[in-house]
């Protein structure tokens, strides 16, 4: 292969561009999920296409709010416990708890209420803080709200998002009045 010299590069480069001035394409369908399927967004009713109009799109790169390292994302935790995985609680003195919720979170009171009626040692984690949301996903927390249990030697025994779901749980405490 022959070396080529900084000005052929140059030379390549500015014909490509010329090249790429001169592209006709043909329009682009996009696509987008609606009401449960995906469609066409052109043949969306004007309310919801206005709707899609609206939508902001974001990543995480482009994010200057929380700066979160490569280190905080390596989640501690193994693969969150499923619920048919999970044993009942029936000493609330020999488990503790961490429930990460968000001010925002609409699904976060009745689980905030559930764990306030419970006679167990925990904490409460509000990912909306910087802190809070670089040790949500150090232990792998994806939602809002998220119950971590862990037993008496600090291994996670099980996770709940909702209040059926920590019913379940503790199916056999009897939540003190």
């Amino acid at each position: 292969m022959e070396k080529r010299t900084l000005a052929q590069i140059e030379a390549e480069i500015a014909a490509t561009k010329a090249e790429l001035n001169d592209v006709h394409g043909t329009e682009t369908e996009v696509y987008a999920r609606i009401v449960g399927y995906y469609r066409a967004v052109k043949h969306w009713n004007r309310g919801k296409r206005d709707e899609f109009d609206q939508r902001k799109m974001f990543t995480l790169e482009a994010s200057k709010e929380y700066d979160i390292t490569a280190a905080d994302c390596a989640c501690e935790a193994k693969a969150p416990a499923k619920m048919s995985a999970m044993t009942t609680v029936t000493d609330t003195n020999s488990v503790t708890y961490e429930m990460y919720t968000r001010k925002t979170c609409p699904n976060c009171p009745p689980v905030k209420d559930f764990m306030a009626d419970l006679d167990m040692p925990g904490r409460s984690i509000d990912v909306d803080t910087k802190e809070g949301l670089a040790e949500a996903a150090k232990k792998g927390v994806f939602a809002s709200p998220t119950v971590i249990f862990y037993n008496e030697a600090g291994v996670e025994t099980a996770r709940c998002h909702n209040v059926e779901e920590l019913e379940a749980v503790f199916s056999k405490v009897a939540v003190s009045a």
